[in-house]
């Protein structure tokens, strides 16, 4: 099989609808039915929901538990919320799987965890946006938010926005090792 791969020239928010734009063809020549996006406001979440609303492709958009930045606070702004709910899309709220708890310790008596050395290996070799992708279809798949048949498309970013997309075959975290990326649809070349 031979198939292109669209690279950005740096990560940012500007890519965003680049990548919505190939997710979408990506999602349709391979009869993929479920799109997992990071979306920590929900602005990125609203943007794909809206490109791919006349699709049959289920959209799941994954955020920050909450208390990320500020107890009890939740990242999600309201009107992203509303728009996503009219939209049908469910949004799965929950602790970062490349951070959580470890990273938590780790602040607190030293060292580093080995889910930390994972994250930090996806984020140096691949950039932060091909990181939050893979971690987000582990939350997706632990939250129950996906079938867990087949193939899902998985889009994350570096820091707003959207910039990375791959097709990957989820796992959930009991299986780390069962995910696999399966094709790199969209990313940057400058990390």
């Amino acid at each position: 099989m031979e198939k292109s791969i669209t690279y950005f020239e740096k990560p940012g928010e500007e890519n965003t609808a680049a990548v919505i734009e190939v997710v979408k063809i990506r999602a349709l020549e391979l009869g993929i039915k479920e799109v997992v996006v990071a979306s920590t406001s929900g602005k990125t979440g609203v943007a794909m929901a809206e490109v791919l609303q006349d699709e049959d492709i289920n959209l799941i958009v994954v955020t920050h538990q909450y208390g990320s930045n500020g107890e009890g606070k939740w990242d999600m702004e309201s009107q992203y919320v509303s728009r996503l709910n009219e939209l049908g899309v469910e949004i799965v709220s929950q602790s970062h799987m490349f951070s959580g708890i470890e990273k938590s310790l780790s602040k607190e008596t030293g060292g580093t965890s080995r889910i930390e050395i994972v994250a930090d290996t996806l984020r140096k070799l691949f950039g932060k946006g091909f990181k939050v992708a893979a971690e987000v279809v582990i939350m997706a798949a632990d939250s129950g938010a996906l079938s867990m048949e087949g193939e899902v498309i998985a889009v994350g970013g570096t820091a707003y926005g959207a910039d990375v997309a791959c097709v990957v075959k989820p796992a959930h975290s009991n299986n780390f090792y069962g995910l696999q990326i399966r094709e790199i649809i969209c990313m940057p070349r400058d990390k």
